[in-house]
C-alpha cells in the first residue's frame, strides 16, 4: 500500500481517541452542549438529559425545523447535539433525581451548565456526585463560576453579556455610538466550550495517575476575558483603549474588489513594502506620513484604501487576496454563508458536515470537528437525537429497568 493508503487503515484500526469515555450532560442551550459534542466527535458517549415534554432550551431557538417525530426544533440544539442520545429526566422530581444519581457511577464525567448553586438545590452537587463516585470528573459551566467568590454569582449570563463584560466590545466602539454586539457568533458560547475541554481531558489525565476525580469549573467570563487577551494588557501598558481595536497599530482593514471585501493585514515594514510596490504607490515609503505603523492606521481611510481598491477593482476578493498572499501579505475574502459552502478548504478538511433532516431534502450545515489527528477518522458522525429517543434503551441498559419500571416512570411523568 502507498503512504496515504496506510495511514488511511491505521486510522480505521485506531478508532477514536475518546473510545470508552462516557458523558452524562445534564445541559442547554451551546456553551456544554458544543463541549460535549466535541467530545462525541473525538468517540466519546454523551448521554444528554433533557426535560420531558419540551426538552432543554436550546430547542427553543430560532430558525426551526420540524424533526420526524413532529416537534419543532431550533437551530441552537441543532448544531450542538450530534452524536449524542437523549434521554429524557425529570430533575425537579425526586425519582428523577433518584435515577440521575444511579447512572452517576456509570459515567466517567458528570456535567452541567446551570445557573451558579442549582444543582447543589437540587441535591446534585459535586460533594453529592463526589461521594457516589469519588472517581467521577464534575464539570460546571456558568456565567461567573461556582468555586470562589464572585459579586456577579447569581447573574443569568448569555454569551453577549460576557463578551461585553470581557472588553471585547468597546475597542471597536465609534464614539458617541453604542459597542457593536455579537461580533463573532457565539465566542462566549463556544472559549469556554474548549476551555471545558481543555479541562475534562486535563482531569481524566489527572485520574489516570492518581485514581481521583475532581470538580472543573468553568467561567463564561473568564473563558471569554481570555480571549479578549489584549484588551487589559496593552491598557495596562498605557495604550489607549483604541489600540486594542483591528488597524489601530498597523493597518488591518477591508477593502472592496468585484465581488465583495477582502482583508488585509499588515503589521510588519516588509509587509507594507510590498503591498505599495503591489498596488502601484512604492513612493508611500518615503512618505512621513507612512514612517510609523500607526502612521499606517491613519493613512488607511484617507490614502491607502483608494489605491488598493482601484487595484482590486477588476479581481474577485479571493484573487486579491491571492495575489497579496503570494508576496507574503495575509490577505483573505470576507466569506459569506454560501461561500463557505463551496470553499474548498472548507470540504477538504470536512469542516462543514451534511446533516439530513426529515422536513426537507436539502440536508442542513453543521460545522464539524476542528481538532484533525493523523490516527483519527472524521466520521461518520451520528445525527442530533430526538427528544428522549434513547430513555427506554439507556435506563434499560444502564440501570436494568424493564418495560413495566419504564411505563410508571412515563405515566408519573419522570421520563
Amino acid at each position: 500500500m502507498r503512504t496515504g493508503e496506510v495511514r488511511e487503515a491505521e486510522r480505521g484500526r485506531w478508532g477514536k481517541p475518546l473510545s470508552g469515555v462516557r458523558v452524562l450532560a445534564a445541559e442547554q442551550m451551546q456553551a456544554l452542549p458544543y463541549a460535549t459534542q466535541l467530545l462525541a466527535h473525538l468517540g466519546a458517549d454523551v448521554v444528554k438529559i433533557e426535560p420531558p415534554g419540551r426538552g432543554e432550551s436550546g430547542r427553543g431557538a430560532r430558525p426551526t425545523l420540524v424533526d420526524a417525530d413532529g416537534r419543532t426544533v431550533g437551530a441552537t440544539y441543532l448544531r450542538n447535539n450530534l452524536g449524542k442520545r437523549s434521554l429524557t429526566l425529570d430533575l425537579k422530581r425526586d425519582e428523577g433525581r433518584e435515577l440521575f444519581k444511579q447512572l452517576v457511577p456509570r459515567f466517567d464525567v458528570v456535567a452541567e451548565n446551570f445557573k451558579r448553586g442549582t444543582m447543589e438545590r437540587l441535591g446534585l452537587g459535586y460533594d453529592v456526585i463526589a461521594g457516589l463516585h469519588p472517581a467521577a470528573i464534575y464539570v460546571s459551566i456558568s456565567g461567573f463560576g461556582n468555586l470562589g467568590e464572585s459579586p456577579y454569582a447569581g447573574w443569568p449570563a448569555y454569551a453577549p453579556n460576557v463578551e461585553a463584560m470581557a472588553g471585547i466590545y468597546e475597542p471597536n466602539r465609534p464614539e458617541g455610538e453604542p459597542p457593536p454586539v455579537v461580533v463573532a457568533g457565539a465566542l462566549g458560547d463556544n472559549a469556554s466550550a474548549l476551555f471545558t475541554v481543555i479541562g475534562i481531558l486535563s482531569a481524566l489525565r489527572h485520574r489516570e495517575r492518581t485514581g481521583l476525580g475532581q470538580y472543573v469549573d468553568v467561567s463564561m467570563f473568564d473563558a471569554t476575558l481570555a480571549m479578549a487577551d489584549m484588551v487589559p494588557q496593552l491598557w495596562s501598558m498605557g495604550a489607549p483603549k483604541t489600540w486594542a481595536a483591528a488597524g489601530s497599530t498597523a493597518m488591518v482593514a477591508a477593502f472592496r474588489a468585484s465581488d465583495g471585501y477582502f482583508v488585509v493585514s499588515v503589521f510588519r515594514e516588509h509587509h507594507f513594502e510590498r503591498l505599495a510596490a503591489l498596488v502601484g504607490h512604492s513612493e508611500w515609503l518615503a512618505d512621513p506620513r507612512f514612517a510609523t505603523r500607526e502612521g499606517w492606521a491613519e493613512q488607511t481611510e484617507p490614502v491607502v484604501r483608494p489605491a488598493v481598491e482601484a487595484w482590486a477593482r477588476d479581481q474577485t476578493k479571493l484573487e486579491a487576496a491571492r495575489a497579496l498572499c503570494e508576496l507574503g501579505v495575509a490577505a483573505g475574502p470576507s466569506n459569506l454563508a454560501e461561500d463557505l459552502a463551496c470553499d474548498p478548504h472548507v470540504a477538504g478538511r470536512n469542516m462543514l458536515v451534511e446533516v439530513p433532516r426529515a422536513d426537507s431534502a436539502r440536508p442542513m450545515l453543521v460545522v464539524g470537528n476542528p481538532v484533525k489527528m493523523s490516527r483519527l477518522t472524521d466520521g461518520p458522525i451520528a445525527p442530533f437525537p430526538g427528544l428522549g429517543q434513547h430513555t427506554d434503551a439507556v435506563l434499560a441498559e444502564e440501570l436494568g429497568l424493564d418495560e413495566a419500571a419504564l411505563s410508571g416512570l412515563r405515566e408519573r411523568e419522570v421520563i
